[in-house]
C-alpha cells in the first residue's frame, strides 16, 4: 500500500525464499486477496520491487519493516501456547549483520509484549561493535488488516498503532512513520503510544474479536436448546449501541493465522506473569471454538443415522473464510478430521484452495492413514455434491447462496441433509426442495415450525411454557397494542377478576392446550387463551 500511495518511495519486498520471490514478480502470485494483483502490476517495476537479495535491500532501506510468522510452538517451554519468535530473531540478526547506517526496524508481525526489548539487545550489541556508526529505533505498527478485506482495510484503516520510545529520539522515529502514513490516513486515525502499549493492543484486539465469536457460538448453543433464534438474538444484541452487530454471527467457529495464535499467547503471557485466573478466561474462548466445531462434526453423523462408514459427503469450502485461499487453522480442516475418523468419503470444493494443499492439511492433523483414499478434491461443487448422502457448507463463499440446490438435490442420496455451517443459505428454500436443513437455529428438528407436530394430537403431562413472541407467531393476535391493554373479564368462583392477556409469558397446563393457538384462527385463539389462563389461576388461587 505503501508504493501505491507514495510513488516516490521505492519499497523492495525481501524473502530467502528464491521461489515464492519468482512467484511474485509473475504474473500468478503466490495468494490470492481481491485488489492485490492490480495493485502488484501497477506499481511493480515503477517503486515496488521483488528480491531475494536481504543484504542489498538491508543496507539501501532507511525503515525496515519486520513482517514474518511468529507461530505458536510446537515444541519445547511454552509449547501449543507461546508464540515461536525464531525468525523475528533471525531478521534481527540479519539487520545487526548488514546495516551500514542508521535505521528504522517496525514491528510488523504480532508479537508478545516485550518483543521489541529482545530486538534492541540484539541491535545495540551491533552498536557497540560499530560506535557512531549505528544507530537503531525500534517502533511497534501492527497491521489489522484482515483477509479477504485487506486492500480495503489498507487502504481506508480505522485506526493506525505506531508505538515507540518517549525519548527525543525514539518520539522522532513514530514521527517519520507518522508523516507516510499521512499521506492517506487522516491524521487523527494515527494513534500514537508506548511501544508496550502497541504490543499490547494487537493481541487484544485479536482476542476481543475472537471472544466475541465463541460468545455468539454459546449461545447458539443455547438456541438450539430452546427453540430461539440465533440471528434474532444477535441481532437484538447488535442493535445495543455498546456492544454492536460485528462478529455476531454464529458458526462453525474462527479460524485463520492470528486468532488463535494470538489467544493463546495472551494465554501464555498471563501464565508467565501468574495471571492464573485471567489465563484460564482466555482458554475458555478458544475450548469454545474448539467444542463448536466438534459438536457440528457429531451433528453431521448423528443425522447420518449415527455413522457416517463409507458414506460420501461433500465439502463446501476449505479456506478458513470467503475471499482468500489461507487454509491456516480452518475449521473445515478439523471438522473434515473428524469425519475422516469415521470412516466418512470427502468429496472436497473450493474455487480457491488447490488439491496439494487440502490433502496436506488433512495429512498433517488426522489419525486416518487412509486420507488419499477417503478424500478427493473436485472442480465444481456439482461434481462434489453428485452422489452424496450429505452436504456441508464450511466457508461462506458467496457462490455457495447462488448454486443450482435443485439439481445438486437430484443427484444425491436421499434423504438429501444439508448441514450450512455458515448460516448464508436460504433454508426454507431448501427445504421446499426436500433437503433436511441443520444449522445453528433448530439443530433438534429439521423442519418449519408448520410441520413440528404443533396440531392437536395427544397430550404429555407437564406445562408447556408459551412466550408472548411466539403466541403473535401463531396468529393468536397480530395487534399487540390491543392484547396488551384489552383486560378479559372472566369469573371464578363467582368473584370477577381482571387479567392482562398479554402477561408477557403464561402457562398451558398440557401441549393440546399450546397447540391449539397455532390450530386455531384469532378468535377461537384467544378464547382457548381465556381458558388457559383461568384455568392457570385456578390451579394458582
Amino acid at each position: 500500500m505503501i508504493a501505491h500511495k507514495c510513488p516516490d518511495i521505492a519499497v523492495t519486498v525481501v524473502d530467502m525464499n528464491r521461489e515464492r520471490i519468482g512467484q511474485w514478480n509473475s504474473d500468478k502470485l503466490p495468494i490470492f486477496e481481491p485488489g492485490l494483483k492490480e495493485i502488484v502490476l501497477e506499481c511493480r517495476g515503477r517503486n515496488l520491487f521483488f528480491s531475494d537479495d536481504i543484504p542489498s535491500a538491508i543496507q539501501n532501506a532507511q525503515i525496515i519493516f519486520m513482517s514474518v510468522n511468529t507461530p505458536t510452538k510446537t515444541y519445547g517451554r511454552g509449547r501449543d501456547r507461546a508464540p515461536d519468535l525464531r525468525y523475528m530473531e533471525s531478521v534481527a540478526r540479519s539487520i545487526a549483520e548488514y546495516a551500514n547506517g542508521p535505521k528504522i526496524v517496525v514491528e510488523k508481525s504480532t508479537v508478545p509484549v516485550k518483543a521489541a526489548e529482545s530486538i534492541r539487545h540484539i541491535l545495540r550489541e551491533a552498536e557497540k561493535l560499530n560506535p557512531g556508526r549505528f544507530a537503531f529505533q525500534i517502533l511497534s505498527n501492527p497491521e489489522f488488516l484482515a483477509e479477504g478485506t485487506a486492500i480495503t482495510d489498507l487502504a481506508n484503516p480505522d485506526r493506525v498503532l505506531i508505538g515507540g520510545e518517549q525519548s527525543p529520539k525514539g518520539l522522532t522515529a513514530i514521527g517519520q512513520l507518522v508523516s507516510i502514513y499521512e499521506r492517506w490516513v487522516p491524521r487523527e486515525r494515527i494513534i500514537t503510544m508506548n511501544t508496550w502499549s502497541s504490543e499490547l493492543s494487537k493481541l487484544a484486539a485479536n482476542a476481543f474479536l475472537a471472544q466475541r465469536i465463541s460468545s455468539i457460538n454459546s449461545i447458539s448453543a443455547i438456541c438450539e436448546t430452546t427453540g430461539a433464534d440465533v440471528g434474532e438474538v444477535a441481532r437484538a444484541v447488535g442493535r445495543d449501541s455498546r456492544i454492536g452487530d460485528k462478529f455476531l454471527n454464529a458458526s462453525v467457529g474462527f479460524g485463520g493465522s492470528c486468532f488463535q495464535k494470538d489467544v493463546l499467547s495472551l494465554v501464555y503471557l498471563c501464565e508467565v506473569m501468574h495471571l492464573q485466573p485471567v489465563s484460564d478466561y482466555w482458554m475458555q474462548v478458544i475450548e469454545l471454538n474448539n467444542w463448536q466445531r466438534k459438536r457440528f462434526a457429531e451433528k453431521i453423523v448423528s443425522e447420518l443415522f449415527n455413522t457416517a462408514v463409507d458414506k460420501k459427503i461433500a465439502i463446501f469450502g476449505f479456506s478458513f473464510k470467503k475471499n482468500t485461499g489461507d487454509t491456516r487453522e480452518s475449521p473445515a480442516i478439523y471438522i473434515a478430521r473428524d469425519l475422516l475418523e469415521e470412516h466418512a468419503q470427502l468429496r472436497i470444493y473450493d474455487p480457491k484452495v488447490s488439491e496439494t494443499v487440502i490433502i496436506r492439511e488433512l495429512e498433517n492433523v488426522s489419525e486416518n492413514q487412509n486420507v488419499r483414499e477417503l478424500v478427493s478434491v473436485h472442480e465444481s461443487p456439482y461434481e462434489a455434491a453428485n452422489g452424496c448422502y450429505a452436504v456441508v457448507i464450511l466457508t461462506e463463499w458467496e457462490e455457495f447462496q447462488i448454486l443450482d440446490y435443485g439439481r445438486i438435490y437430484q443427484n444425491m442420496k436421499k434423504p438429501a441433509c444439508l448441514f450450512d455451517g455458515r448460516r448464508i443459505v436460504d433454508q426454507e428454500k431448501l427445504r421446499n426442495i426436500g433437503f433436511r436443513v441443520f444449522t445453528f437455529i433448530f439443530f433438534k428438528k429439521s423442519r418449519p415450525d408448520r410441520d413440528r407436530g404443533l396440531k392437536t394430537g395427544k397430550s404429555r403431562p407437564g406445562p408447556v411454557h408459551l412466550s408472548f413472541a411466539v403466541l403473535l407467531r401463531r396468529g393468536c393476535r397480530t395487534e399487540a397494542s390491543v392484547m396488551e391493554n384489552q383486560e378479559i373479564k372472566t369469573k371464578q368462583n363467582n368473584k370477577n377478576f381482571n387479567m392482562k392477556a398479554a402477561c408477557m409469558s403464561f402457562i398451558c397446563s398440557t401441549p393440546t392446550e399450546m397447540s391449539n393457538f397455532g390450530a386455531a384462527k384469532t378468535n377461537a385463539a384467544i378464547s382457548n387463551a381465556e381458558d388457559a389462563c383461568t384455568h392457570r389461576s385456578t390451579m394458582s388461587s
